[in-house]
C-alpha cells in the first residue's frame, strides 16, 4: 500500500520545464486558439445563445467530476428552481455552483485574483448545498484534516499550517504568478489550491471555478466562456492522473500544465467552430435572400418564397430525414391540389442548385437533408439563374418520393 503524499509548502510556486518541446507546443497551440477565438467576428445575441450552453456544460462536468448523479432534465431543474425546491445535495451543489460563475461572469475582466476572492468564490460555491457541514470560506481549523486522490493525498495541515499556505498562495499570486503566461497561471492555481486543499469541502469545485477566473485575463472574457470543467469530467482519468503526476517538495507542473493546455485548446477550438456555423449561416441567410429575391415573376416568387421558409427551417433545426422534412413543411403544401408533387419538386430545386446536400446513413439506410453552409462559396448569381431555368432532375433524387 502507497505511502500518503503530504502536502508542503512549495518553494517556488510555478516551476516547470520551460524548454520541455511537448510544453512549448501545447502552450503555442492554447493561446493560437485563444487568439482566434477572440478575433472571429460574431454577432453578440449569438454568442449569449452560445455562452449559456457552456455555461450549462461548465455546471454539469464540475459537479459530475465530484460525483454528481443526476440526468439532463433534472440538471435543468437544478438550474431553475431555488435551493429551497431542490430535493438533493447534487442539484443544489450544481445549482451554487451556477450562482458561482455567473458572479465571476460579473466581475470586471482583468480582476486581481487574491485570498478574499477565493474565500467568495468559495462561499458561493457552498452555500445552500455543502453548508451544513462545510462552513463557506473558512479555512480548516486545526486538527481538521482532508484526504483525496489517487494516490492518496494529504491536504495542508489544519489551522496555523493551512491558514501560512493559503496566505503564500495569495501572495505568489500577486508576485511570483504575474512572471508567467496568464493561461500558465490559470492552470498552475488550479494545481496549488487543488493540492492545498484549504477548506473542508468544495475545494475541487472552487480550484475550477478560479482557474476560469483567471482565464478571464487572457481574452477570454465572459462572452467568450470556455468549459474547461466539461474537458476535465470528459478526460476525467487523465485529469486526476496530471493531478497526481505532481509531488511535493519539487512540485514540477509540466505533467499538468500540458494536461490543461490541451484542454484550453480543445475547448476553445469547439466554440470557435459553434461561432463559425453561426457566422456561416448568417452569410447562407443572405445570399439565400438576395439570389432568392431575384425571381421576378410571379409563379417564381410564389415558389421562391416556400423555397426560403424551407431554407430558414432547416438553418433552425438542421439536419431533418426525409420522412420528418415532410411532416416540418407539410403546412406550406395543404391548401395545393398537388401539394406532394409540388413538395418534391421544391426539394428537387434546392439540392439542383446546391443549397440543400443529402447524407446516407449506411446502417439504417435514412436518407437526410440539411443545408450546405458552402453553398455562398460555391454558387454565383450566372449559375443560379441557370439552374432555375433547367427543370429539376428528377429521377436523381428518387429517393424523396
Amino acid at each position: 500500500m502507497s505511502a500518503i503524499i503530504k502536502y508542503t509548502t512549495p518553494a517556488t510556486w510555478i516551476h516547470y520545464n520551460a524548454s520541455d518541446p511537448h510544453l512549448l507546443f501545447r502552450l503555442t497551440e492554447a493561446k493560437a486558439a485563444v487568439l482566434s477565438l477572440t478575433q472571429i467576428p460574431y454577432q453578440r445575441s449569438w454568442v449569449e445563445a452560445l455562452q449559456a450552453v457552456q455555461l450549462k456544460s461548465e455546471v454539469a462536468g464540475t459537479s459530475r467530476i465530484e460525483g454528481a448523479d443526476f440526468t439532463d432534465r433534472e440538471l435543468e431543474l437544478a438550474l431553475r428552481e431555488t435551493p429551497e425546491q431542490l430535493l438533493t445535495r447534487s442539484q443544489r451543489q450544481a445549482h451554487a455552483a451556477m450562482r458561482a460563475y455567473k458572479w465571476i461572469a460579473s466581475l470586471p475582466v482583468h480582476q486581481p485574483v487574491d485570498c478574499d476572492l477565493i474565500r467568495q468564490v468559495h462561499t458561493l460555491i457552498i452555500g445552500d448545498a455543502d453548508s451544513d457541514h462545510c462552513p463557506p470560506g473558512v479555512l480548516r481549523k486545526r486538527d481538521v484534516n482532508v484526504t483525496f486522490g489517487i494516490p492518496e493525498h494529504r491536504g495542508c495541515n489544519g489551522g496555523d499550517e493551512c491558514s501560512a499556505a493559503f496566505q503564500k498562495l495569495g501572495e505568489a499570486l500577486q508576485r511570483e504568478f504575474k512572471d508567467h503566461d496568464p493561461l500558465i497561471q490559470a492552470v498552475a492555481l488550479h494545481y496549488h489550491f487543488a493540492a492545498m486543499h484549504p477548506f473542508l469541502d468544495g475545494n475541487g469545485r472552487t480550484a475550477r471555478a478560479v482557474e476560469a477566473l483567471m482565464l478571464r485575463s487572457s481574452g477570454l472574457t465572459d462572452h467568450l466562456f470556455i468549459a474547461m470543467s466539461n474537458y476535465y469530467y470528459d478526460e476525467k482519468l487523465a485529469y486526476l492522473a496530471a493531478l497526481s503526476s505532481v509531488h511535493p517538495p519539487a512540485y514540477d507542473l509540466t505533467p499538468f500544465l500540458i494536461f490543461g493546455l490541451k484542454g484550453i485548446k480543445n475547448q476553445c477550438q469547439r466554440l470557435f467552430q459553434e461561432i463559425r456555423v453561426n457566422v456561416s449561416k448568417s452569410i447562407f441567410q443572405n445570399t439565400m435572400h438576395e439570389l432568392f429575391g431575384r425571381l421576378q415573376t410571379d409563379r417564381k416568387a410564389v415558389i421562391a418564397k416556400r423555397h426560403l421558409t424551407i431554407l430558414h427551417m432547416f438553418l433552425r433545426i438542421g439536419e431533418t430525414s426525409v420522412p420528418d422534412t415532410y411532416k416540418a413543411i407539410n403546412y406550406l403544401y395543404k391548401p395545393l391540389k398537388a401539394g406532394r408533387k409540388a413538395a418534391f419538386r421544391d426539394l428537387v430545386h434546392l439540392l439542383e442548385v446546391g443549397a440543400l446536400i443529402v447524407r446516407r446513413d449506411d446502417k439504417t439506410e435514412t436518407q437526410f437533408l440539411t443545408i450546405n453552409l458552402d453553398w455562398p462559396t460555391q454558387i454565383t448569381e450566372n449559375g443560379f439563374l441557370e439552374a432555375v431555368k433547367k427543370m429539376p432532375k428528377a429521377k436523381s433524387y428518387s429517393f424523396l418520393s
